[in-house]
C-alpha cells in the first residue's frame, strides 16, 4: 500500500518532541526528528513521511499533501491525542477510503479507549510497531499481524502481542528516510550545534524509573543495540550525504548503559572526524569518558532530575548524589559540554526540595539546562502512584499559549507552586555571571552563535512570561506532561 507516515500539525510552536509527540510549547522552538515513524518509513518502499510541526504545514497543506494515499499512519500520544483524532478524522472526510492507524505509547497502554474515541481510527498499533505497519502496508489480514488492535464486526479484537525485535541490525537506516523527505535546516535543539541530525543505535533501558515513559510502554528495560560496527558505518556514510550537518546526537534512552560498545563506537567515529553527543546517566566513570571526549564528544544529556537524594529514591533513579557530583566534575576537567535536566513535582517536592535542586544545578554549574514538570503518563509507574494518591490537578494540561503546566500537585504543595519553582529555577540558575559571561564568550566568537542565541533569548523570556501570563486549559486527561527520557 502506499503508506504515508504522518506527524500531524498542532498549533504554533509544537514541537515534535523526542522522537515523538512533546504535549507543548518548548522554552524555544525545538523539533526532534520524527525518527519512529522514520523507521518503518524504511521498511516499506511505498511510502512518505510528512513532519508538520517542523515544516510549519498546516492542515489544509496536509490534506493536499496526502492525496493518492492508501495508508496512513500518525504518531500519537496522550496529551496530543484529541487533536490528533480531528486530523484523522478530517483525512478520512477527504479521503473515506483511506486506511488510518495510530501509533505510539498512548495507544500501545489504551488501545481500546483510542480506537472508541473515533470510527475514523481502523487500528492500533502496539508497542514496537514497525513490522506490525509493515505486514497491514502488505494487506496481511489483520487477525494475523501480532500487535494489532482493530474493529471488526462492531467488536474490538487485540490480537497477541509481538516480539520485541533481537535483531536491531536487521533494521534499514532511517538516513535515506532522512535525505528523501526531510529538512534538516527545521530541526531546532537549543544545545546542539545546527543544522543537527539524531537517530537512535539501539532501544529500551535498563534503568527503572518511575516516570520514563518508553520503556515502561514500547521500548522495555533490556537495552537491545545495533552492533557498533553498522552505527559507525552508518554515521560515516550519513556524513556524506548531510555535509551540513555540524553534529549527530544519539537519540537512544541512555546511549552510555553499554559502556564498552559506547566506546567501540566513539573509537569508529573519531577515527572518521565525526562530532557527536549522546543521552547519558549522571555515572560514567572518568576513563570512558576521557575516550569518549578524544574520540569526537561534545555534549552529554543528563537527566539529574532533583538535588534531593530522597526524592531520586522515590523515583528509582538509581544515582547517588556524590556520584552525580563527581561525574560532572570529571566532564569539565575534560571539556565535555552537559545539558542538565531537571523535573520538579516528583513524589516528594516539598518547597524546601526545589530550592535544594536549584541549589545543586548551580553547584554544578552546567552549560545549559531544562525544568520539566513532573509526568504521570498512562503505562508508567508513577502513572499509578498519581491515580491511587488523586496527587492530579485535574485542571492542568497546557496553558492556552501551548506552555506545558503542572499535572500533578500534594496537599502540601500546589500545583501553581510547583510551576512558580519552573520559572524561579531558571532564574536563579541563568542569572549568576558564570552563564552570563560563558554565553557572551561564545557569541563573541561565533557571528551564527550570536544570531541564534539573540533569537532564542528573546523566545526564552516570551515563555517566561507566558508561564505568569497565560491561564491553564480544561483538559480530560489529568496527568500527563512532556515526554521524558530515562538518562
Amino acid at each position: 500500500m502506499r503508506t504515508l507516515f504522518l506527524n500531524p500539525p498542532s498549533y504554533s510552536g509544537f514541537d515534535g518532541g523526542a522522537g515523538a509527540r512533546y504535549q507543548a510549547r518548548r522554552e524555544i522552538r525545538s523539533f526532534w526528528y520524527p525518527t519512529w515513524l522514520a523507521q518503518p518509513a524504511a521498511l516499506i518502499a511505498n511510502s512518505k513521511l510528512i513532519d508538520a510541526p517542523a515544516d510549519d504545514l498546516s492542515l489544509p497543506e496536509v490534506l493536499q499533501r496526502a492525496k493518492g494515499f492508501e495508508l496512513c499512519v500518525m504518531h500519537t500520544s496522550t496529551p496530543s491525542f484529541s487533536n490528533d483524532v480531528k486530523v484523522a478524522e478530517a483525512l478520512k472526510a477527504a479521503y473515506p477510503d483511506m486506511v488510518i492507524g495510530f501509533v505510539g505509547a498512548h495507544v500501545a497502554v489504551l488501545p481500546e479507549e483510542s480506537l472508541c474515541a473515533s470510527p475514523q481510527i481502523d487500528f492500533v498499533a502496539r508497542e514496537e510497531f514497525d513490522y506490525t505497519l509493515l505486514e497491514v502496508a502488505e494487506r496481511r489480514p489483520y487477525a494475523d499481524i501480532a500487535g494489532l488492535s482493530f474493529r471488526d464486526n462492531g467488536e474490538f479484537r487485540h490480537n497477541p502481542d509481538r516480539q520485541l525485535i533481537g535483531e536491531m541490525d536487521k533494521l534499514p537506516s532511517v538516513v535515506d528516510v532522512y535525505k528523501r523527505d526531510l529538512i534538516p535546516e527545521n530541526y531546532y535543539i537549543g544545545y546542539l550545534k545546527h543544522p543537527y541530525l539524531s537517530l537512535y543505535t539501539g532501544r529500551g533501558c535498563p534503568a527503572r524509573c518511575t516516570f520514563c515513559l518508553w520503556p515502561q510502554t514500547v521500548g522495555g528495560h533490556v537495552y537491545r543495540t545495533r552492533s557498533a560496527s553498522s552505527v559507525v558505518e552508518e554515521l560515516v556514510r550519513a556524513k556524506g550525504m548531510f555535509p551540513q550537518i555540524k553534529e549527530f546526537f544519539f537519540d537512544d534512552d541512555t546511549f552510555t548503559a553499554d559502556l564498552n560498545r559506547a566506546a567501540e563506537i566513539a573509537r569508529g567515529l573519531g577515527a572518521a572526524g565525526i562530532t557527536w553527543s549522546c543521552n547519558s546517566r549522571a555515572n560514567v566513570p572518568y576513563e570512558y569518558l576521557k575516550i569518549f571526549k578524544d574520540n569526537g564528544l561534545r555534549l552529554l544529556l543528563v537527566g539529574y532530575e532533583s538535588g534531593n537524594q530522597q526524592i531520586l529514591n522515590n523515583i528509582k533513579k538509581g544515582i547517588r548524589l556524590d556520584i552525580a557530583r563527581e561525574f560532572t566534575k570529571n566532564c569539565r576537567k575534560l571539556g565535555i559540554v552537559i545539558h542538565g535536566t531537571f523535573i520538579l513535582g516528583l513524589p516528594g517536592e516539598t518547597q524546601e526540595t526545589i530550592e535544594e535542586s536549584i541549589k545543586f544545578a548551580c553547584e554544578l554549574d552546567v552549560e545549559t539546562i531544562q525544568v520539566s514538570l513532573a509526568a504521570a503518563y498512562p503505562g508508567t509507574e508513577l502513572y499509578r502512584q498519581v491515580m491511587a494518591n488523586k496527587w492530579y490537578d485535574e485542571d492542568a494540561l497546557v496553558r492556552n499559549d501551548g506552555t506545558q503546566a503542572s499535572a500533578i500537585q500534594y496537599e502540601h504543595l500546589t500545583a501553581d507552586d510547583i510551576e512558580s519553582g519552573v520559572k524561579r529555577f531558571y532564574s536563579k540558575f541563568y542569572a549568576r555571571p558564570t552563564p552570563i559571561w560563558r554565553m557572551l564568550v561564545n557569541m563573541a566568537k561565533d557571528p551564527e552563535e550570536r544570531r541564534r542565541r539573540l533569537r532564542e533569548g528573546k523566545e526564552f523570556l516570551n515563555y517566561l512570561r507566558g508561564r505568569t501570563e497565560a491561564p491553564r486549559s480544561r483538559v480530560e486527561t489529568p496527568a500527563t506532561a512532556p515526554e521524558q527520557v530515562a538518562a
